[in-house]
């Protein structure tokens, strides 16, 4: 399992005021994409191989656009 010791989190700059509501991610690690929950920082994190985070993200993005 990859350590998360130095992982960077951010939440994204649209997340606004909902109340917490949000995930937060961290792209700064060499193995994985983290993602976990911005009210529960010390629950459970999902983690991605680098390739499937793009595919997912570029996904959305054009899901987005169409929208």
């Amino acid at each position: 399992m990859t350590d998360l010791t130095g992982a960077v989190w951010r939440k994204s700059t649209r997340s606004g005021d909902n109340g917490g509501n949000c995930v937060e991610v961290a792209l700064n690690l060499s193995e994985v994409v983290a993602v976990r929950d911005s009210k529960d920082i010390e629950g459970p994190t999902l983690r991605f191989e680098h390739p499937a985070w793009l595919l997912f993200t570029t996904a959305m993005k054009s899901a987005s656009q169409r929208g």
